[in-house]
């Protein structure tokens, strides 16, 4: 029987607490599992679509490699992992019992499954469960860390380090000539129309309660893999994968129509600007976010309640962009 020493468990959870990157501590986990409890494998199966309920293995230790086909079968079990937040049982074609262990945020919205496949010993469960108690309770922290006080939206603290990290994912792309499906990154810079009148108005109480309703028209109307941050006053931010700028703005035009349409209790109908621009191999945040920031004064400045992408203005003569200088004047 293994039994892990105190040294050893507590050597894997000092590497456990030591990773700030989700992706990173899922792997650090998926390998304190492997070697304290589970030396047979490790796997953790993530939604790719919320809304289909569809898994994909994105973490594997001690047996298949990540993107394996889910059999029908297990898809199913995973499924019913997270609908029930209980631990199931899947036996695979070979015999071999996978316990599902659903893993949720301290807002109980699931964020993976891990599957564990070891002989049945004593206390194996028991340590188990308490490894994955204590990644669930730093991810929960880093989540905290990450978002907004009033919204729940990601803050501005954030911004810097997912820019970058979708800037190296363009990069890379870029680099393998890989862009088989086709997609692009684009970042939205979003403001509310006379804001200001609104907390003169009606007091910066419900000018918040505004800002609260905003943020959740964002997370219900755009889709969870969206970044969507929340900046600064009636500032938001997001970031999205898309095929081409004809689905973005269709996106974004949407999101709009959906804020005109909804009635702020006390305050009636506001409506929202944006502006937008691809995220393009090797670009600065700051640039991007100049960029950005250009369209959203072209559509406060044209009409409000309207959304406007960057590289088409400059593309129809309504703005130049003057890169030696990098500026961009208005016409």
């Amino acid at each position: 029987m293994y039994s892990p020493t105190i040294q050893g468990v507590l050597a894997k959870l000092i590497a456990l607490t030591s990773e700030r990157d989700v992706n990173a501590l899922e792997i650090s986990l998926a390998h304190a599992l492997f070697e304290l409890v589970a030396p047979g494998a490790v796997a953790i199966y993530k939604l790719e679509d919320p809304h289909s309920k569809k898994f994909a293995l994105t973490v594997m230790e001690g047996a298949d490699t990540p993107g394996a086909q889910i059999p029908p079968d297990l898809q199913h079990m995973l499924e019913q992992c997270v609908a029930t937040g209980q631990r199931q049982q899947y036996v695979r074609q070979d015999g071999e019992t996978v316990t599902l262990y659903p893993v949720s945020c301290a807002k109980n919205k699931p964020l993976a499954v891990i599957g564990v496949t070891a002989p049945e010993v004593a206390g194996f469960d028991q340590i188990t469960g308490m490894l994955l108690q204590v990644y669930q309770n730093f991810i929960a922290l880093i989540n905290d860390n990450e978002q907004d006080t009033l919204t729940g939206l990601l803050n501005r603290k954030t911004f810097e380090h997912k820019v970058n990290k979708v800037v190296t994912r363009v990069q890379n792309r870029h680099q393998r000539e890989d862009d088989a499906l086709g997609l692009h990154y684009y970042m939205a810079i979003f403001d509310i129309d006379h804001f200001k009148l609104v907390n003169d108005r009606y007091g910066h109480l419900l000018g918040d309660e505004v800002l609260l309703l905003f943020a959740q028209q964002m997370t219900y109307s755009l889709r969870d893999h969206d970044l969507l941050f929340r900046f600064g006053g009636e500032e938001f931010v997001a970031i999205f994968e898309c095929h081409d700028h004809d689905e973005m703005q269709m996106v974004l035009d949407r999101f709009r129509e959906r804020v005109a349409e909804f009635e702020f209790p006390q305050v009636g109908r506001i409506t929202v600007s944006a502006g937008y621009t691809e995220i393009m191999a090797y670009d600065a945040s700051s640039h991007i976010i100049d960029r950005a920031d250009v369209a959203l004064y072209y559509a406060k400045h044209h009409g409000r309640n309207r959304v406007c992408n960057y590289e088409r203005l400059v593309a129809e003569g309504a703005l130049e962009n003057k890169r030696n200088e990098g500026g961009v004047e208005l016409f």
